[in-house]
């Protein structure tokens, strides 16, 4: 925690994460544009906040990537403030059809990461078994289906209504799944994107790393979500009892 308050304790790491806010998945050229220093004194500060946990990175060829992880500034605040209740935002996104023809992005839209204090083995019975899903899912009441290639997993609101659907596309046991995000919300005929979950055994902890691709441009609000989702998986695991907020 003393790394975060550090790190914020700057304006110009203040400015990098309001402008990863405004647009994620920046390159260091991207976000030295505008300020008054060195290529070396703006990698100096982003590293700071990447050491922070506050921004993770992804290397695609020549150019690294950099993305806002705000869950361990909600993590500081749900140390000291009730957890905010839920405001998902209606959205639209590409069409998932497109994507698996071949036009999926390689960089992701959105990525975040946390560290559970937990094995491997656990973490992914927690992430793949709809009875564990019920649990830590801030939003749905029930979760129906089975975490196998081709198959789709169901997230069920209190009024029994289909809220999302997640089919498998890809699964390496213990270690990256990949998914459909269809949001129900919208409709039945939503488009879908697609999103990856990573798991790393790190000692006594596990890094999770969560990836969501093909975000229709100007689209917002799904961060607040999967932030959300990460925190209540945290703490179920953790403590034994989910962030589980009402709508």
């Amino acid at each position: 925690m003393d790394a975060i308050f550090k790190a914020l304790n700057d304006p110009t790491r203040r400015d990098l994460l309001d402008r990863l806010r405004q647009r994620d998945g920046q390159s260091l050229q991207e976000l030295e544009a505008g300020l008054e220093m060195t290529r070396f004194g703006v990698m100096k500060h982003l590293k700071l906040l990447e050491d922070a946990s506050l921004i993770v990175t992804r290397k695609e060829g020549r150019f690294k990537y950099h993305y806002l992880n705000a869950l361990p500034l909600q993590e500081v605040i749900d140390r000291w403030i009730e957890p905010l209740l839920v405001k998902p935002q209606a959205r639209q996104v590409l069409d998932l059809k497109a994507q698996l023809e071949g036009t999926a992005q390689m960089k992701p839209d959105y990525m975040m990461q946390t560290f559970i204090k937990t094995d491997q083995d656990r973490l992914w019975d927690v992430l793949t078994d709809p009875a564990e899903m019920e649990k830590f899912h801030f939003m749905a009441s029930k979760v129906e289906g089975t975490a196998t290639e081709g198959d789709t997993i169901r997230y069920i609101t209190p009024d029994d209504n289909d809220m999302l659907h997640m089919k498998v596309l890809k699964l390496d046991p213990k270690s990256r799944i990949e998914w459909t995000f269809e949001p129900k919300w919208l409709g039945p005929d939503a488009p879908a994107s697609r999103c990856v979950y990573l798991v790393e055994a790190e000692g006594p902890h596990c890094k999770l790393t969560i990836e969501h691709y093909d975000i229709a441009p100007g689209q917002e609000g799904f961060s607040e979500g999967w932030e959300r989702l990460a925190a209540s998986l945290k703490s179920y695991i953790e403590t034994g009892t989910g962030l589980k907020a009402a709508m």
